[in-house]
């Protein structure tokens, strides 16, 4: 519960799927909603993107690769929820963003963008110098991070919350090699330009799941490229092993977002449950 007291205190809420960010006033009894003009938003993270710097993976290296490319993602997505958390409440000196959220985002990059190399390497690849991609810097504010995602599947992806990015990939890992276009790959539903105004103190729990169903598809993804190089069980495998728990996992992390709003609000959006399904394989 917000505590009033007589001064006007101001509190941010994140308004995804391309909106922008909307600042949300409290004025003596009431909310008010104040233009995206009037609100100095939160920066985000600006990094290379790796995808598109990829080419002739072997098709037995797509699984780790794909799964690598959405710890990216994640770990983007996790620097936004602490940069969001960071304009609405600031700490630390000038140097705190580059100490704790880029410096450290940079150290986790370096690991995913290693073991991509070490996939690739492993499955009778040349592994690629990656490690350029590593550093991050910022947007301004508002302005969307480019990410990985899962481009080329029919999926946009949910890309980064608050910043209306739709996961802008640049094709799939496997580009240039015959053996890796082979897998199929999986299309969901997009969640992240379906949600209502989601309150600042939920912002950073929205963006966590936001990126755990992005993580989910490239699960499956690298779950359907082992498939197509090693075929296992009947007609119905992939929908019964693959994309039916993909599903169920769906519901459960757009029920924490729904969750997560209602509990700040009071307003639980409980109808982007039906975001969860369909999801199919092509």
């Amino acid at each position: 519960m917000v505590r009033r007291t007589q001064k006007h205190q101001k509190h941010a809420a994140l308004k995804l799927g391309g909106v922008g960010v909307l600042a949300v006033v409290l004025l003596g009894g009431g909310l008010t909603l104040a233009s995206a003009d009037d609100a100095a938003g939160a920066q985000t993270a600006n990094c290379p993107t790796v995808r598109d710097k990829l080419s002739n993976v072997p098709a037995a290296a797509v699984g780790g690769v794909e799964q690598e490319l959405a710890n990216l993602d994640k770990q983007i997505a996790e620097a936004n929820a602490r940069l969001a958390q960071q304009a609405a409440n600031p700490q630390g000196g000038a140097n705190f963003i580059q100490n704790a959220i880029l410096g450290p985002l940079a150290s986790k990059r370096t690991a995913a963008l290693d073991r991509i190399g070490i996939n690739i390497n492993r499955a009778g690849g040349q592994r690629p110098d990656l490690a350029s991609l590593a550093t991050c810097g910022l947007n301004s504010a508002g302005v969307p991070s480019a990410v990985n995602g899962n481009a080329g599947n029919g999926n946009a992806g949910n890309g980064n919350a608050g910043n209306g990015n739709a996961g802008n990939g640049n094709g799939n890992a496997g580009n240039g090699n015959a053996g890796a276009g082979v897998a199929q790959r999986v299309s969901c539903p997009t969640v992240a330009d379906r949600l209502p105004a989601v309150p600042a103190q939920a912002a950073a729990e929205v963006q966590r799941e936001l990126a755990n169903l992005d993580s989910q598809i490239a699960d499956a993804n690298a779950r359907l490229a082992r498939q197509a190089a090693n075929p296992q069980g009947g007609p119905n495998f992939v929908r019964n092993a693959i994309i039916g728990p993909l599903e169920d996992r769906r519901v459960a992390a757009i029920n924490r977002i729904a969750t997560a709003i209602g509990r700040v609000d009071g307003n639980r959006p409980a109808e982007l449950v039906n975001l969860a399904r369909p999801c199919s394989a092509s």
